[in-house]
């Protein structure tokens, strides 16, 4: 009997000395797997999981394994906003990131910020996810419109001055907002002088591309800005080819993604200007040495290089890392104050958070596709892009009076 109480306290004192396993830490990813933006969500995913597996093996964050937990926005808004509550409120995530789609984007950072959670944009362009639709909750990691019309208005005011414009743009929200910026900065915002037209999103048929096209031919522009992503950018500007109109006019993609172009293909592609936050090549041309590690672990891990949209979501998760050991803590509110302003060099050169509207400042670049013959010679056959511009991000943004302008027109409060 003696015995027996001996081994119970015994067992009762390893039991109470034993080391409780820390409570996994979740993160959310909510992107498209499926729709017209699929391939750029696939590369979220991709960068997303590198990341969380690299932060494991090196011991998690302040030792709490990481899981991400994934969710299929399909490219609509209401999904998006849907995925990112249950995310929350079922799954128990701390932050949220994701996007391609600024209308997702929005509408699922609304979603995170009701239920006090962080929510990290990935690929979303529009001004007005850090702009008229911007809060406290939301921080965009790439580039927006606006800076993309800056970077790409510096090449192209110098290369085309004074020639015809046509544009053809998605009909929603990143449409408008490019568009928009690119015609002030570019000095086309007569549309007389300078025409467009409004493609259907997300549904648009290749008869919609077709239509736009002709009327691009007739106008007689030099410069087709092609404002479309994704697949209604592949699947434009293969007719465009088909036309000829790829050897009559310079094609402008402003949001130019390498996924995209890997899914046009090389021979098409060939000379397209376009705008980026980051391609895989830089840290190669200006010797980033964590960016280089990046790009040759993705590229083992994967076989294929990375895009805009892997290196956004591969930063996020590092980013996230890094502001929970900073504070100490996962709580949204403190996690908030210790991203704003925050300065870091990671996969390029100094970037921040800007503490008044959430927007990350980077350097921009115009990228323009090389010829075939140079894009087979890299290992993966994707060295697509010849930097041929770019704009430091403090000169390339808003200013804080410019964007308290438009958030008045849009009647917001000057503060998120």
């Amino acid at each position: 009997m003696l015995c027996k109480k001996l081994l119970l306290s015994l067992l009762l004192t390893l039991l109470a000395t034993a080391p409780v396993a820390a409570e996994t830490l979740k993160i959310g990813l909510n992107y498209p797997q499926t729709g017209r933006y699929k391939d750029q969500g696939l590369q979220q995913r991709l960068g997303a999981f590198l990341a969380v597996d690299e932060i494991n093996k090196a011991g998690g964050i302040m030792g709490r394994e990481v899981e991400l937990v994934i969710r299929n926005t399909s490219g609509e808004p209401d999904k998006g906003a849907k995925n990112t509550a249950e995310l929350i409120d079922r799954e128990g995530v701390q932050m949220v990131f994701g996007g391609v789609s600024s209308a997702v984007a929005i509408a699922s950072g609304r979603a995170a910020r009701d239920r006090n959670r962080i929510y990290f944009g990935t690929l979303t362009y529009s001004n007005a996810t850090t702009g008229a639709a911007g809060h406290s909750h939301m921080f965009r990691e790439p580039y927006n419109a606006w800076m993309t019309a800056k970077v790409l208005s510096q090449y192209l005011n110098t290369q085309h001055a004074g020639d015809e414009y046509f544009y053809i743009t998605a009909d929603y929200t990143w449409g408008w907002s490019v568009e928009k910026s690119v015609r002030k900065f570019t000095n086309t915002e007569n549309t007389d002088a300078h025409k467009g037209v409004k493609t259907p999103f997300p549904r648009a048929l290749i008869t919609d591309f077709r239509q736009a096209l002709e009327q691009a031919e007739q106008s007689g522009a030099k410069v087709l800005m092609m404002v479309l992503f994704g697949d209604d950018m592949v699947r434009a500007l293969n007719v465009a080819y088909e036309m000829g109109l790829t050897k009559k006019m310079q094609v402008v993609v402003p949001n130019l993604t390498l996924g995209m172009a890997r899914q046009v293909g090389p021979t098409i592609m060939e000379g397209v200007v376009g705008g980026s936050p980051w391609v895989w090549s830089v840290p190669y041309q200006y010797n980033y040495a964590r960016g280089k590690e990046f790009v040759e672990a993705f590229s083992s891990r994967y076989e294929m290089r990375p895009s805009t949209a892997a290196a956004s979501a591969y930063s996020i998760v590092y980013q996230y890392k890094d502001a929970v050991e900073r504070t100490g803590t996962t709580d949204t509110r403190q996690l908030i104050r210790a991203l704003e302003g925050h300065r870091y060099t990671f996969l390029k050169d100094e970037q921040y958070w800007r503490d008044f509207d959430h927007q990350n400042i980077q350097t921009v670049y115009v990228v323009r596709v090389k010829p075939r013959n140079q894009i087979m010679e890299d290992e993966y056959s994707a060295d697509y892009f010849e930097i041929i511009d770019s704009m430091p991000g403090d000169e390339a943004a808003q200013t804080r009076q410019e964007w308290e302008a438009r958030r008045k027109e849009a009647g917001q409060p000057l503060n998120l």
